[in-house]
């Protein structure tokens, strides 16, 4: 390995996301860009270092030894890169510019697109790039400026504010309960159809606690696609679990089992210390921390 050999960031950035992600596909997709792309990127960080870093295989990349050695030193490289990007961000103190929030599939398709129109219009110069997605946008590595977000995060520096709660319950479309009838107890659910999540234990562990276990067979549908899931309940495909606000959209869309207590999922907006200097990303934040409440 040459002892003067200059590391370009990029190759490095690459390298740190496929170790996290284990596949070229998911790297590509976290970094905004193609799989050819990344690929070339590991290719040269390996010829640069003269070793191999990862192996192909079946399932994805498997890390060698000594990309595990090397990975220490790498996310080193990528805090001082991050530090120094939230250094600059931080001492902006433009108005105008583009703001990168973060939210879940369903706050991101059903929520935010009418908040949005009205932020707009009170801050007409400010761009957003919306990441709708249901896995945890790293808001150290600048994957999000701002996240709404269903559990508090625990970093030191993110600060997190808790701004409200998404009330649950079961629900059906009209049309599937005239074909099916009305659920009276819990039990019956083992009788009707159930929209489940296919990677996500949340209706599985939530039945559980209530008594009326459910195991992922019981479901007749499965999907982490909150659009879809909740496509299918307003089709008449089943008893789903959704929010209030969400079922109140659809007049067609009934309240089923108002027995059932289920536990409320907190809504939490954070962003980094660091950042909240920016007067746009403030801006943001505070527009967000004033609407959301009505709205959830």
């Amino acid at each position: 390995m040459n002892p003067d050999l200059q590391f370009d960031w990029r190759l490095v950035r690459s390298f740190l996301a496929a170790l996290d992600h284990g596949s070229l596909l998911g790297a590509a997709r976290k970094l905004g860009a193609s799989q050819p792309t990344l690929g070339r990127h590991i290719a040269e960080l390996e010829a640069q270092l003269g070793v191999v870093l990862f192996e192909r295989t079946g399932q994805g990349l498997r890390p060698t030894a000594m990309a595990t050695r090397l990975a220490e030193a790498a996310r080193t490289m990528e805090s001082g890169a991050l530090a120094l990007s939230r250094s600059v961000s931080g001492a902006n103190t433009a108005m105008a510019g583009s703001v990168r929030i973060s939210a879940s599939q369903a706050t991101a398709r059903q929520m935010l697109p009418s908040l949005l129109v009205r932020m707009r219009q009170e801050l007409p110069d400010i761009q957003v790039d919306l990441v709708s997605t249901n896995e945890i946008s790293n808001l150290l590595r600048r994957e999000a400026d701002i996240a709404i977000r269903m559990s508090q995060p625990t970093t030191a520096s993110v600060v997190a504010r808790r701004i409200g709660t998404f009330a649950l319950g079961a629900f059906a479309h009209s049309d599937y309960l005239r074909r099916r009838g009305m659920p009276r107890q819990t039990s019956d659910l083992l009788r009707h159809d159930v929209l489940g999540y296919d990677s996500i234990d949340t209706i599985i562990r939530m039945s559980a606690q209530l008594g009326t276990p459910l195991q992922r067979e019981d479901f007749c549908f499965r999907t982490d696609d909150m659009g879809a899931y909740w496509e299918a309940l307003r089709q008449g495909m089943g008893i789903g679990f959704v929010s209030e606000s969400l079922a109140h959209s659809d007049t067609g869309v009934v309240r089923v089992l108002p027995q059932l207590k289920i536990q409320s999922l907190p809504v939490w907006l954070a962003v980094h210390r660091e950042i909240r200097t920016d007067r746009r990303i403030r801006a943001v934040y505070d527009f967000l921390v004033r609407n959301i409440p009505a709205m959830i």
